[in-house]
């Protein structure tokens, strides 16, 4: 893939929060929590087909409900319903999710996929904390931690050690530009993130914890990139 619409991922102007829940010790409960606690100052849309109040705020039963395509979803719901929700939001006009959901087995992961491909919406997921931007307020994720600002960005597979980083920075005041947990990278990798990261002027360096590498050739060319 390329850097295309990785914009609306990491520099959203609004964020639809699908699966927002007030129900306690749920993950969209957390997720609500953090993207409305975060201090974005963007427009954030609570979706729950169930719903209409969500942690004090209007809610919106389904993505057509919304008044305007949202630049960014984040999606904790159950895996089944993914691909559909990924579909919705093409049409919508979104063109950015972190899907949060885990389980999704490769037949729902082809077709989530499949369904991104027309408006060639990009996926940061699934199977992944979030993510988090903290100069702009944007603390999409389930973690516990609210990283401060900085010139340090953290890629990470593993959504344990995002915790444990995070948790360590805060205790030596280290901020951070971008923090990605990456999950499974079924479409956004490593190396779409490098080549993003390295136009990015509020960042001067990159800290990976990668597991694999999907595709070492792209990887390679971008780490250069990134390090020149």
């Amino acid at each position: 893939m390329t850097i295309r619409n990785l914009e609306y991922a990491l520099r959203p102007s609004s964020i639809a929060v699908i699966g927002a829940s007030d129900d306690g010790g749920s993950v969209g409960e957390k997720l609500t929590e953090n993207i409305l606690g975060g201090g974005f100052a963007g427009p954030v849309y609570l979706v729950n087909p169930k719903r209409r109040r969500i942690a004090g705020q209007d809610g919106f039963q389904s993505i057509d409900e919304l008044p305007e395509a949202p630049d960014l979803a984040v999606i904790a719901t159950p895996p089944d319903t993914v691909p559909g929700l990924i579909a919705a939001l093409g049409k919508k006009g979104t063109r950015a999710a972190v899907v949060i959901t885990a389980g999704l087995g490769l037949e729902l992961r082809q077709r989530m996929l499949d369904a991104a491909r027309p408006t060639c919406l990009r996926i940061i997921g699934p199977n992944c904390l979030g993510i988090w931007v903290p100069a702009l307020g944007v603390n999409a994720n389930f973690g516990m931690a609210k990283p401060k600002p900085g010139k340090l960005a953290f890629l990470s597979q593993s959504g344990a050690l995002v915790g444990g980083v995070l948790d360590w920075a805060e205790s030596l005041g280290i901020g951070f530009s971008y923090v990605v947990s990456m999950g499974d990278m079924a479409d956004v990798d490593a190396g779409d993130l490098l080549d993003f990261l390295a136009a990015d002027i509020s960042t001067s360096a990159i800290l990976l914890y990668l597991e694999t590498i999907p595709s070492a050739r792209k990887f390679m060319s971008a780490s250069r990139s990134a390090a020149r």
